[in-house]
Formats: structure tokens, C-alpha cells, sequence
């Protein structure tokens, strides 16, 4: 490999690669796609109808000196992603391109990495990872709330050392393919494209799935600045590509139809971006901001990952805060006044039952009523019962896999309180 930083050679396959292929149920075997130009993609999982952990696409580009790594998946994802594309290709690991930090991208470089692998990152990547592990508990518990998962032991620390850092842009070569990394925010601030100008590919990492883009993640993250997204995708559609390649999703071919669905994409999170500033500056609160924007039918793209309303209100508070400009919200949240509002309606139990009456018709306002009743008597046994017919209904009236993921969690979580 060559380029601005010279990358050492490679090695022999790595032992942890081989143990971690041997787990991998298989059940787990994934598509793999030949892309041609040497370019295979093993396809992961983003959600559907039943929600499941991301697992991201991994990519294998084939050179006359080995092969290039773009994203490695994570979990068992990882290890099936491995046992695929390495029946595909047995030559050396030359390099691991990592778009961006999440887990699901990274969590497999060690069944990839060899002897001087190099593992390519944005230098956004320094500051990100920390960040991340600060907050390891609690993005902990959050992820096993929105994906269904169990909360295991702390996760260790990093489990490799990125070796090229680059900053806006990043050419270098392995074997007869050139690549150009460009740094491209959204997702995350240490988002990257991987670009191969001879085959006119781009890899565009998590900057583009099918939905309506996670703005606003609820497990919570940094703010994702929208004009950030727009100014990624414009660089993308400038290199007038041939072939996108998400990191979730199935590979979008031709320019016309590439241009066709960036651009919508772009306009979509810009018009709610635009709307949304416009609101403030007129004056419009964020509730009715998160009721009356709505996407136009031409840019309607859908929400089954992220959501208009979750975005409008990341965009809001991503541009002043959480301060809302009621003063009552400066000395702490709603909660507050419950038990007087509950003892005015009649208790708890007359509000648990004007709870049951709309859990089928407004499951939403439900929901509130039941954070009242509760917040006073966490035991109530119709208002626990009350809000989980109204969760019920939300789940079987989702289309979104995030939202479903925490429906399912507080679904659990007050059957498993009514069993006491």
C-alpha cells in the first residue's frame, strides 16, 4: 500500500479470526453480492418489521496485493461476514476502512485484522471514541432498551488502535486500486467515504439507508447536524458516482437513479431542517413544530429507522438547547404537579380509567395519563394495566424498528411488574 502515509505489508491469518469464525451460527449466513471490479459485499441487517440489532454491510475490494476491508459489521454479524467473504478470497487483510466508530462497523476488526493490517479512521475518531466510552452504562442500558438485547458485563475498551488519522482528505494505494477517503459528517463527526475514482464507487457508509435519516437517535447521541448531511451528500453527488454503496441497505446502481434518490434524500432532511429554523425564528413552539411538519409527497422517504418528529425536535434543541422558554420548565420537569393533578381528577384510579378509555383511540395521550397515576403510586395496578394496552397498540400500529424497540422494552417491563 502507498499513499501520503506508507502502509506496512501484511501477515498470515490471524488465530482470533479463526475462533470467532468457528461461533458463528449458521443461520446467521449472509447475502454476499458480487459487485464486480473485485468488489464483494456481505449484507447486513438495519431493522425491518421485528426489531433487531444493526449489523452493518461489509465490504471486500480484492488488489494485487490483498484485499481492502470496508466496515467489519460487529457480534456474530462480524463472524458470518468473515466465514462469507473469506471463502470468497483468502489473501491478506492489506487494510480496514472504518466509516464511522458505532459498533456495528467496527465490532469485527479482530476477525479481520492481521499482522500489519493498517485500520484507516477520520480523525474525528479520537474524539468520538472516548466519548462513547464515557458514556459506556448508559448507552449500555439504552441499547439493550431500543434493540432488544440483554445488559451483559461493561464492554471493554477499545479493541484495536486505528493507525492512519486523516483529516479532509486521504488518497493512498493497495496493490493496483487508488482510494480517496473524504471526511463526510452526519451519522457521526467522524463519518468517511470511501472513494475508488477508477471504478467510480462510493461507499457511503450510514450517511444514506432506506428512511428518513436518525437526526435523532433515541438512544441518544450528539447532536447529528442535518446541514452537516446535506453538505456530505452534495459531496458524494459531485463525484458523479456509478455505484453508492450504503452500509445498510442493498448497493444503488447507475448515475441517474444514484442522483435521483441522494438528491431526495438531501432535499427531504434539509426542507425539515429549514422548517424547523423557520418555526423558531417565527416563533412556533416545538410541539406544534413536531405536529405540523410534514414531508411533501415528493420527498416522502419514509421513517421505518428514523423519524420526522425525533428530528425536528434534534434539530430544535441541537440549535438552543433544552430550555423551551416556559419558565416552569427552569425548576424541573412536569412531573412535578402529578399527584396534585391526580388528586383533583379523583385518584389515580379515575385517572387509570380514562387511561383504558383511550388506549385504543389516542394510545399517546393514554400513555401521559399513566405517567400521572404512576408517578404517585408506581404500583397502581389499572394504570399499569392501562398503559400496557396502550403500548400494545402503538407497537401494533409501528412501522419504526427504533420505536418498536422501546414500545417492547417498557412492554416487558410492566408485564414483568404485574406478575408481582
Amino acid at each position: 500500500m502507498t499513499g501520503p502515509m506508507s502502509l506496512a505489508a501484511g501477515g498470515v491469518a490471524a488465530l482470533l479470526a479463526s475462533a470467532l469464525a468457528a461461533q458463528a451460527p449458521q443461520s446467521q449466513t449472509p447475502q454476499v453480492i458480487n459487485l464486480g471490479h473485485g468488489i464483494y459485499a456481505a449484507i447486513g441487517v438495519l431493522g425491518g418489521r421485528e426489531v433487531r440489532v444493526p449489523q452493518s454491510n461489509t465490504f471486500l475490494i480484492e488488489t494485487a496485493a490483498g484485499n481492502v476491508i470496508v466496515d467489519t459489521s460487529g457480534g456474530t454479524g462480524a463472524i458470518a461476514h468473515r466465514r462469507a467473504l473469506g471463502s470468497i478470497s483468502s489473501a491478506p487483510t492489506k487494510a480496514i476502512v472504518l466509516t464511522h466508530a458505532h459498533g456495528d462497523h467496527t465490532g469485527g476488526v479482530a476477525a479481520w485484522k492481521q499482522t500489519g493490517t493498517e485500520i484507516l479512521v477520520q480523525r474525528e475518531h479520537e474524539e468520538f471514541v472516548p466519548y462513547l466510552q464515557r458514556l459506556q452504562p448508559f448507552m449500555a442500558r439504552r441499547n439493550a432498551a431500543q434493540f432488544g438485547i440483554p445488559l451483559g458485563p461493561p464492554a471493554p475498551g477499545p479493541p484495536f488502535e486505528p493507525t492512519v488519522r486523516f483529516d479532509e482528505r486521504y488518497p493512498f494505494t493497495v496493490g493496483d486500486v487508488a482510494f480517496e477517503l473524504l471526511h463526510t459528517p452526519g451519522e457521526t463527526p467522524d463519518h468517511l467515504t470511501v472513494w475508488i475514482p477508477a471504478f467510480k464507487v462510493a461507499f457511503i457508509g450510514d450517511n444514506y439507508y432506506d428512511s428518513f435519516p436518525n437526526l435523532y437517535t433515541l438512544r441518544g447521541t450528539k447532536p447529528r447536524w442535518a446541514l452537516e448531511y446535506v453538505e456530505s451528500l452534495n459531496k458524494v453527488l459531485a463525484l458523479d458516482p456509478e455505484l453508492v454503496l450504503p452500509s445498510h441497505g442493498l448497493p444503488i446502481r447507475g448515475r441517474d437513479e444514484i442522483r435521483r434518490r441522494l438528491t431526495r434524500y438531501r432535499d427531504a432532511i434539509l426542507f425539515v431542517h429549514d422548517a424547523t429554523v423557520k418555526g423558531m425564528n417565527d416563533g412556533v413552539d416545538l410541539s406544534t413544530l413536531m405536529r405540523q411538519i410534514k414531508l411533501p409527497p415528493a420527498l416522502d422517504i419514509g421513517e421505518s429507522y428514523g423519524k420526522l418528529t425525533w428530528s425536528i425536535r434534534g434539530i430544535y434543541e441541537g440549535y438552543a438547547g433544552w430550555f423551551d422558554g416556559n419558565v416552569s420548565t427552569m425548576y424541573g420537569l412536569p412531573g412535578d404537579a402529578y399527584g396534585d393533578i391526580v388528586q383533583m381528577a379523583g385518584g389515580a384510579d379515575a385517572v387509570a380509567r380514562r387511561a383504558q378509555q383511550l388506549a385504543e383511540s389516542d394510545p399517546v395521550r393514554a400513555l401521559r395519563l399513566t405517567d400521572a397515576s404512576l408517578a404517585i403510586d408506581a404500583a397502581h395496578r389499572p394504570s399499569l394495566e392501562a398503559r400496557l394496552m396502550a403500548l400494545r397498540v402503538l407497537d401494533a400500529r409501528s412501522d419504526n424498528s427504533n420505536e418498536r424497540g422501546w414500545l417492547r422494552a417498557d412492554i416487558r417491563a410492566i408485564e414483568a411488574r404485574l406478575k408481582n
